[in-house]
Formats: structure tokens, sequence, C-alpha cells
């Protein structure tokens, strides 16, 4: 047998044993082991290698960072602060979850963490002003996933290594199209509202200033840690390992100084933190074992000149990559999806000349989409765990539709445009 064919063998392998529900990162270090076997100096150097990666790093200290907020109750005000200076537009509760949910992506880079908070808060505070349930569930599950999209993103760090981009450049596009995601929202909530208004019922709750700036003082230490965190990160001031220990230290000190970090709920934290990374780093090894089986074999190049020969043409390759992200966005969760088609996709964007940190944000904007993409929207179920037991998902994945068309029109703008993408790259590297 060839090698071309060994390595279309081993692929084929990697997927039957997905379907078969055997866990990625098991799948992808059982295939790639197998298939470099007689290479054994490369499975003696390439784990430690990687893993040994200093960039790495900052994966568990964004990450202890996001959970420490969360445990401590850093973020809760942000959608305090939305409704109350929000509250009184048409669907405002909504406006407010998806502006509330923005600022936690700023200090978690998680969706299911942000579905997860902001399905606990902003949920039932809807639904007490007897907003649709379609509405409510479907604004905070879409919502949810800006959370990979605003630094810090774990996904575009693990991106980062693997495709040898700066991540830096990676968050300030990802910016981008986080941003452009956020306002695709709010206008969809606006013409949702618009045209039927008994969806959301118009809060007759009124709020004086001295209230309006209680919310916007409670909100002054999360927003003065992303600003600290990420001012220094872009400003050159931090790397990004350094970002994320300064602020893990930042988030540690405000929650002290506010007395909402107890002992429990930091052991809490640093346990979710070391658990969260150590499946992490398992799958990323696995995938950047699986990477160099597939250079190696030379499957890679195969499935880039087939690509390349089916279409010429970019725009259609991109059209093919976004149907197989938004497929496998039904099944599997991002990083897995991500990890698993990075081996075959990136060699194929290298040979279409793509811009590998467009390209980055590309891939996560449509893994994010995979989110609430049915029938397995992971959002979607983070928000069911939330919420009243009497709303049922069917109820959810209906209120995520308007969203989901949100999101295709933002594909198509930032496919289009890249300069949405590469524009606060460019002019931050001069």
């Amino acid at each position: 047998m060839s090698d071309g064919a060994i390595g279309f063998l081993g692929l084929a392998t990697l997927m039957v044993m997905i379907g078969l529900r055997v866990p990625i990162g098991l799948s992808l270090l059982s295939v790639s082991i197998i298939g470099l076997e007689p290479a054994l100096g490369i499975l003696r150097t390439i784990p430690f290698s990687f893993a040994a990666n200093w960039q790495l790093s900052s994966v568990p200290m964004f990450l202890l960072m996001g959970f420490l907020c969360y445990h401590a109750g850093l973020t809760r005000g942000l959608f305090d602060a939305a409704r109350v200076w929000l509250g009184r537009l048409p669907g405002g509760l909504a406006i407010a979850s998806v502006f509330g949910a923005s600022g936690f992506a700023a200090v978690t880079g998680s969706s299911v963490a942000c579905a997860a908070a902001m399905g606990r808060i902003a949920v039932p505070e809807m639904m007490r002003l007897r907003y649709d349930p379609a509405l409510a569930t479907g604004t905070v599950a879409a919502a949810g996933t800006i959370g990979a999209l605003i630094p810090p993103s774990i996904l575009f760090i693990i991106y980062g290594i693997i495709a040898q981009q700066p991540i830096g450049n990676l968050f300030l596009g990802g910016a981008a199209a986080g941003i452009l995601t956020a306002v695709s929202y709010i206008v969809t909530i606006l013409i949702w509202v618009g045209l039927r208004p008994s969806v959301a019922p118009r809060s007759v709750e009124t709020s004086d200033w001295p209230e309006r700036i209680r919310t916007l003082v409670g909100i002054l230490p999360v927003v003065g840690l992303a600003l600290a965190v990420f001012g220094g990160l872009f400003g050159g001031v931090f790397t990004p390992t350094e970002a994320g220990a300064v602020g893990v230290a930042l988030a540690m000190i405000i929650g002290l100084a506010q007395r909402t970090l107890t002992w429990a709920s930091f052991k809490e934290s640093v346990t979710e933190a070391f658990v969260t990374s150590a499946a992490l780093f398992v799958i990323a090894i696995g995938a950047n074992l699986l990477s160099r089986f597939v250079t190696l074999s030379g499957a890679g190049d195969a499935l880039s000149d087939i690509a390349i020969g089916i279409s010429a043409d970019p725009l259609v390759l991109i059209q093919g990559i976004t149907l197989v992200y938004l497929v496998l966005g039904m099944f599997l969760d991002p990083m897995g999806a991500m990890l698993i088609t990075l081996p075959v996709l990136l060699p194929i964007a290298k040979a279409s000349g793509f811009d590998l940190i467009w390209f980055g944000v590309i891939v996560a904007k449509l893994l994010e989409t995979g989110m609430i993409t049915p029938p397995v929207g992971l959002n979607v179920f983070v928000i069911k765990s939330v919420v009243d037991p009497s709303i049922t998902v069917t109820t959810i994945f209906k209120g995520v539709t308007a969203f989901l068309l949100a999101d295709l029109v933002v594909v198509v703008l930032l496919v289009s445009l890249p300069d949405i993408i590469l524009w606060l790259p460019r002019l931050m590297n001069g």
C-alpha cells in the first residue's frame, strides 16, 4: 500500500472512531501513533516539543482568569448595567443580553461559559417580563458564541500555535468579527421585535440617574481588568502568557477586595482550569501528530491538489470549507472540529493563497455558528440545562433560527470583505 493510501486510510479510520463516539483526543492519538509508528523518532519528540511551546502556557492562564471571574461573580454586573441603560428599548433586555455576553467574553473566551452564565442571569429576567421564550433563550444561546471571537479566545491561541500565526493578530481580527456579530444580533432583535412587538413587551420599570451611575461603577473592576490585560497585550507590554498571568493576578485581587472570591471558589476555579487545559492539550498533541502523519504520507498534498483541481476559484473553495464546518458543527465541539480539520485544511488554505489570519477568524466564526446549529448545537443544550424545565429544546432551536441567518450574513461579509478582519492587525503592525 502506498504512503498516500495509508494517509487516506488513517483519515477514514479517524472519522469512523469519532462516529463510534470514541473521545476525540484518543481517536487522534491512536490513528497518529499507528500511522507514525515506523518513524519512532517523531513519536518521541513531537509531543514534548509541542507541549513545551511557551505560548501554550497562555491557555491555562486565560482559562484560570475566566474561571476566577466567573466563580467570583465579577461579571454579574455586566447584564445589570446593560439592562438599566438599554431596558427601555424594543427588546431591550435581549439587547442587554448581547452586550452582557460581549463583556463576559472579554474575560472568559469560552462560548459554553458565556452561555451558561448569561442563561442563569438574563433568561429568568426576560421571562419575568413576559418575553417570548424563543426570543429569550435563542438570544442568549446565540450571544454565547461571541465568547470564542472576542479575546481571549482559546480557539485562536491553539490555531495560532498550529498555524504558526501571531496570536495577537488573531485576537485583533477576532475582535472585529466579534463586534460585527454582536451588531448583527442586535439588528436581528430589533427587526424581530419590530415585526412582532408582542414577543418583547416594553419594560415599564424606570431607572434614575443614581442607579445608572451605580451600575456603571459596579462594572469598573471587570472593565479595568479587560483594559489592563488587552491594552498591555496589544500595546506590546505583555506577551500572551504574561497577559494571562496578569489577568489571573488582577482577577484574584479584585475578587479578594470585593470579598466574592472564597477559598472554595478559588479551588474550584483552579481545578476546572487544570482539567480543561489537560483535555485541550491531549487533543492538541493528537492533532499535531495527525498533521505530521498527513504530511509525511502525502495525503495532505493530494487533498490540496484535489481541492484546487476541483475549483481554482478561491470563493468556491471557501464555500466548500464553510459547508464542511457547518456540518461538523452539528455534531462536534468547536475545538475538536478545528483540530481534526486543520491538518487537512491548512495545506489547502496555504496552497490557495488565503491569508492565514483571515482564515483562522473565518474558521472560528464557522465553528461558533455550529454551536447553535441543529441537531446538536452545544449552546442550545447548555441553555436548556440552566433555564426553566418547561422550556423545550425545540423552543430554543426555534429562537436561534433568526440568529443563524444573521451569522450567515456575517460570514458572507467577512468572506467578501477580508479587510473587516485584517485592518486592525495591519494597523497595529504599522
